[in-house]
This record gives C-alpha cells, structure tokens and sequence, in this order.
C-alpha cells in the first residue's frame, strides 16, 4: 500500500552537549536518558524564547497602530454625538426665548439682554445629554486593515 499522506518535518539541529566531564553513574542507558531529556528541554526552552520573542515582536509593532486607531475612533464618536445632542437640545429653544433685544422709539437696537436661566438650562443639558449618548452606545468595533501593517518595519525595533 502507498502514502496516503504525507507532509515534509521541520527538522531541528540537532544540539550536542560537551560530555568530556559528565561523571559515570551505573549504567550507559541512565546516561542517555538524563541526556535525551536535556535535550527535550533545551528544545523546548529555545522554541518558547524563539515564541515569546515574536510575538514580543510583533506587538511592539501592532500596538502603536492600534492606539492611534482607537484614539482617532474615539474622537470621531465624541464629536459626532456632542453635535448631534447640541442640535437636538438647541432644537427646543429659540433665539427670542434666549435673547431679549430692546429698541428706541425709531426701531434702533438699544441693548441685547442674554436671559440667564434658559442659556444655563443648556448649559447644564448639552454635557448631561453627550455622557447619556456615550453611555448608551457602549463599546464600538474597531477594523485595522492590512494595509496598515504594510509599512511597519518589525525587525528594526
């Protein structure tokens, strides 16, 4: 019968250790055994520095991209509700009910006189009304495109 499968091994060197001063105790295969699990060990060590150190790597490389994804997503959502709220709170006032403009006999403006209460009332409403917004919108998606990665240069960290 033939291969069903078969696909090519990743073959690791092989490491030999110096073993002019390791001391004989018993037998040869109690030798051997010490020194195959060495060996186990010290290639399990070297994948999991050679691990560790990529991704290392590659999130010193993500991450200032993606906090500058998020900053800019943030200030793009806060703006767009702190318009939308101004515009819908300034909706229910009008221009009369904030100012009130008193004239001379000939119809010339004498004074402009600002009424307090309502402008504070949207002072007051405006910041009340972003945070609610902000609030009921919870977290947001945040797409980092490829192309965004094509220019980093991970090895010159």
């Amino acid at each position: 019968m033939g291969k069903i499968y078969s696909r090519a091994r990743i073959k690791l060197p092989k490491i030999r250790l110096n073993r002019g001063n390791i001391p004989y105790h018993g037998g040869m295969n109690n030798l051997n055994i010490n020194n195959e699990k060495t060996r186990k060990i010290i290639k399990i060590v070297l994948i999991l520095i050679i691990a560790f150190s990529t991704v290392k790597l590659v999130l010193d490389a993500v991450l200032p991209i993606f906090d500058t994804l998020c900053e800019n997503k943030a200030k793009s959502i806060a703006t767009i509700i702190s318009n939308e709220q101004a515009t819908n709170v300034m909706r229910e006032h009008s221009y009369e009910e904030l100012f009130s403009i008193e004239r001379d006999s000939n119809g010339n403006v004498i004074m402009i006189k600002a009424n307090v209460i309502p402008i504070n009332e949207i002072i007051s409403d405006i910041p009340n009304k972003i945070q609610e917004e902000i609030n009921k919108r919870g977290r947001e998606d945040i797409e980092i495109a490829l192309r965004k990665f094509y220019r980093v240069q991970i090895i010159s960290r």
